[in-house]
C-alpha cells in the first residue's frame, strides 16, 4: 500500500471536518463510577454492530451491576445473555472475560497507566479478540495515547482523497497518519477519528456518497465526474 498523506492535507482536512460538524466529545461513555472501564467495554462490543446496539448491552449490565471486571467475571454464563443485543454474545463474552482478565492481572489503571503505548498495545492485542482497530480505540479513548485509528471509514475517506492506493494495511497507514502528525496529542487523534467517523456516516457513504454537500469536496479525487454532470444537468 502506498500513502500520500501529509502534514498539510490532514491539517485542512481536520479543520474543515470540524468546522462542518463541530466537537464530537467522544467517547460517550456514561457511567459515573467507572467511564474509562465502560470504554474497554464498549470497544469490544461495538465491534460489527451499531452504537445504538452497544448501548442497550451496556444498559444491560449497568442494570446487573456488572460494570467492573471482577463483577463482569462472577456473571458466568449470564454475561452472553445481558449483551445479547450488541450481537455475537456468545463470542463477545468470551472476549470480554479475557480483557478482564488480563485487566485486573496487570493491577488495574492504577498500574496499565505506567506502561508504555507499546507495551500497553502489546498487552491488548494478546487478549482473546482484540485485534489491532480494537487495541486502537481503547489506548485512545481510555489510556489517552496518541495514535491514529485506522478503521474502514478512514480507508473509504483517505482512498476517495487520492491518499492512499493499493490493499489496505491497517499499521501502514496508522504510521503513516501518525508520521504526518508529530508531537499532536491524545486530544487531536480522538477528535480527527470521531469526525472521521461523523463524516463517513453523514456525507462519505459506502455507497450513494452525498458528494455535493461535501466539505472535503473540492480536494477529493473521488466526485469530480458526478459532480461535473450533476452541475452540467442543472
Amino acid at each position: 500500500m502506498t500513502v500520500y498523506v501529509n502534514t498539510a492535507q490532514l491539517g485542512n482536512a481536520f479543520e474543515r471536518l470540524q468546522s462542518a460538524y463541530g466537537p464530537q466529545h467522544w467517547w460517550p461513555a456514561t457511567d459515573p463510577e467507572n467511564p474509562r472501564f465502560e470504554i474497554l467495554i464498549g470497544a469490544v462490543l461495538t465491534q460489527h454492530t451499531t452504537w445504538a446496539q452497544v448501548e442497550k448491552a451496556i444498559a444491560n449490565l449497568r442494570a446487573a451491576g456488572a460494570l467492573t471486571p471482577e463483577a463482569m467475571l462472577g456473571h458466568g454464563g449470564e454475561l452472553s445473555t445481558l449483551i445479547r443485543p450488541a450481537g455475537t454474545h456468545n463470542i463477545k463474552a468470551e472476549r470480554l472475560r479475557a480483557l478482564c482478565d488480563w485487566f485486573i492481572e496487570a493491577g488495574g489503571f492504577a498500574y496499565l497507566d505506567l506502561r508504555s503505548t507499546t507495551d500497553l498495545r502489546a498487552g491488548l492485542l494478546a487478549c482473546r479478540g482484540i485485534g489491532a482497530e480494537t487495541a486502537d480505540v481503547i489506548l485512545v479513548y481510555a489510556f489517552s495515547r496518541p495514535l491514529f485509528v485506522a478503521d474502514a471509514y478512514a480507508f473509504r475517506i483517505f482512498e476517495r482523497l487520492g491518499w492512499i492506493a493499493g490493499p489496505r494495511r491497517y499499521d501502514v497507514l496508522r504510521r503513516a497518519v501518525e508520521a504526518a502528525t508529530p508531537r499532536l496529542d491524545a486530544a487531536f487523534y480522538n477528535e480527527l477519528h470521531a469526525l472521521i467517523v461523523r463524516h463517513a456516516k453523514t456525507r462519505c457513504h459506502k455507497r450513494q456518497p452525498d458528494c455535493q454537500a461535501c466539505p472535503l469536496v473540492d480536494c477529493c479525487d473521488y466526485p469530480a465526474p458526478r459532480v461535473e454532470a450533476l452541475d452540467t444537468d442543472t
